[in-house]
């Protein structure tokens, strides 16, 4: 019966040494096996790339954060007349009353054109930085006469001696001076003292009391005023005027045109230097008032402007290189297989184990090495080593120089092959396609001499 059991042993052992099908369950279950510390991987970069984002929140919040721009607005009270009547029960007759309540006409300008130049710069905390600008915006525009007949209220309830304009902003504590909004002669200081949180999540400046002479009771308001901002992410704009522009100019390479409205492709410009747009929103071209009663509405949505990005960051980058990795590992212990296969030499699966944890060390590396240089020489030093350890283990295993060239060769290849589609944005599905494609016919046409009779 022992006699037995030893034979029935040897002939396993045999067929795992022998057996194609036999070395190739191996190799797969290996391969699957390597997934777990891929996925711990994985979840470092992710912690890193989160851990990025918190400091440059951090950074951004300090400096300044996004710009949004919702004005000038003119803010025109006016009397409105609620009246009451009240039953008798003992007269049987109705008493009327008639009660005064304040309420506002909110109205956009005519005409709202703005320029903004931004300088782009970079803040570093550490082996973290954040993309900030600073932006002078210059606003010029004018309201037309004021006629609220058509929403029901009579002239003489206007209350033209306290009227104001107001301008409402995402980003208070990144402006970086005083801001006067000029009318005709007359200059008014735009101040922080008006609060309507429960329909806006942005914050206001409103002037005093804008002198009548200056407002638009029969003609047209000119207007123009400044603003000076330390900000981050984004610059964008609520186009409230009936004909609204606006005109940017930035050293920033990689703008990114974001909201309901793009930039004239005609006048656009980028190039390395940095780029120009312009804008021009008709009323017809959005779906709201130039008047509003009582409150005004959160238009954030229909905001358009620029978003200062980053194309691919570092964390980026490693995060798309991980996700090959179960390729790589696989593609590397089938070329192993295969020279097994054809050349006799026996490998031992701890062997392969060592071989795959020497190519996940790769991503370990690569993150740890990108966050003290560029992407590219971590990249190069995570890619050099990891190939000669696995040449140099190779050689020790195979007892030649030709097989663990080859193999170097091939992971060089690969390596430089996933890289590339790393760096492309739009043609990453295209070239990754036609890559793998050219792999499989490079794998089938070496393959075509095992003889499958022995699996």
């Amino acid at each position: 019966m022992t006699h037995d059991n030893n034979k029935d042993s040897n002939k396993f052992e045999n067929w795992i040494k022998t057996s194609i099908t036999a070395r190739m369950l191996m190799v797969a279950c290996l391969t699957l096996i390597l997934l777990i510390p891929l996925s711990y991987i994985n979840n470092l970069i992710g912690e890193r790339s989160l851990r990025q984002k918190n400091v440059v929140q951090e950074i951004n919040g300090k400096w300044g954060n996004a710009v949004l721009i919702y004005g000038p607005i003119l803010k025109l009270p006016y009397n409105s007349y609620i009246e009451t009547k009240t039953f008798n029960k003992e007269s049987k007759t109705y008493t009327t009353k008639i009660s005064t309540q304040l309420n506002y006409a909110y109205i956009f300008p005519e005409h709202l054109n703005t320029k903004s130049n931004v300088l782009s710069k970079t803040l570093k905390r550490g082996n973290f930085e954040s993309a900030v600008f600073t932006t002078d915006m210059d606003f010029t525009g004018n309201f037309k006469k004021t006629l609220l007949d058509s929403k029901g209220i009579n002239a003489k309830d206007i209350l033209w001696d306290k009227a104001s304009i107001l301008v409402q902003t995402s980003n208070l504590k990144g402006i970086k001076s005083e801001v006067n909004l000029k009318i005709n002669d007359n200059s008014y200081v735009l101040e922080t003292n008006y609060n309507d949180s429960k329909n806006s999540p942005l914050d206001a400046l409103e002037t005093a009391y804008i002198l009548e002479e200056d407002l638009p009771k029969e003609g047209e308001m000119n207007f123009n005023f400044s603003l000076s901002f330390n900000g981050s992410n984004s610059i964008k704009l609520i186009p409230i005027g009936k004909t609204t522009r606006l005109e940017m100019n930035s050293n920033w390479p990689n703008p990114s045109f974001t909201g309901n409205f793009l930039p004239d492709d005609e006048t656009k410009e980028i190039s390395n230097n940095g780029f120009k747009a312009y804008w021009k929103v008709l009323q017809i071209n959005r779906p709201f008032s130039q008047y509003y009663l009582n409150s005004l509405p959160n238009l954030s949505s229909y905001a358009f402007g620029t978003k200062f990005i980053v194309m691919v960051d570092e964390y980026q980058k490693s995060e798309r290189s991980a996700k090959y990795g179960f390729l790589v590992i696989g593609l590397t212990f089938l070329v192993f297989f295969l020279i097994q296969t054809m050349s006799k030499v026996s490998i031992h699966p701890f062997q392969y184990l060592m071989i795959g944890l020497a190519l996940t060390m790769f991503y370990t590396l690569l993150v740890s090495i990108s966050e003290h240089s560029n992407f590219l020489k971590a990249y190069l030093i995570a890619g050099i080593s990891v190939i000669l350890l696995i040449s140099l283990y190779s050689k020790s295993i195979l007892k030649t120089l030709k097989f663990p060239m080859f193999i170097g060769a091939s992971l060089s290849a690969l390596y430089a092959f996933i890289y590339v589609i790393i760096q492309l944005e739009n043609y990453a599905l295209l070239v990754g396609s036609i890559g793998l494609f050219l792999i499989l016919g490079i794998l089938m046409f070496i393959s075509r001499k095992i003889d499958w009779d022995k699996a």
